[in-house]
């Protein structure tokens, strides 16, 4: 049996095997993590341009209107008349303007 393994070849292509490891990750790079970038990049300028008015529709699906901008991280919005409510920015996901404009 020993014999048997002492003839056997050792693996080829090793420099091969390399390159086509190093072009999966690239393509991993391009289709996923770089687009994932892009979106965290566009919803951070969205709600740093928040203010005062706009209309905006939260993860939940809420429709609701910005009253105030408290601090960094929470807005105050209102989603029926007197009904307001205080949540995390993070929560909020597009102005209903942008929703529109996708549609069209």
């Amino acid at each position: 049996m020993l014999h048997i393994l002492l003839q056997a070849t050792p693996p080829q292509g090793g420099a091969g095997n390399f390159i086509l490891l190093i072009g999966i990750m690239v393509i991993f790079f391009f289709f996923i993590i770089r687009p994932q970038m892009k979106r965290q990049k566009e919803a951070k300028k969205f709600r740093d341009a928040l203010k005062k008015g706009d209309s905006v529709v939260t993860l939940g699906g809420i429709y609701a209107k910005v009253i105030e901008i408290k601090s960094d991280n929470s807005v105050i919005i209102e989603i029926a008349k007197d009904v307001q409510v205080k949540i995390d920015k993070s929560a909020l996901v597009q102005t209903t303007e942008a929703l529109m404009q996708g549609a069209k």
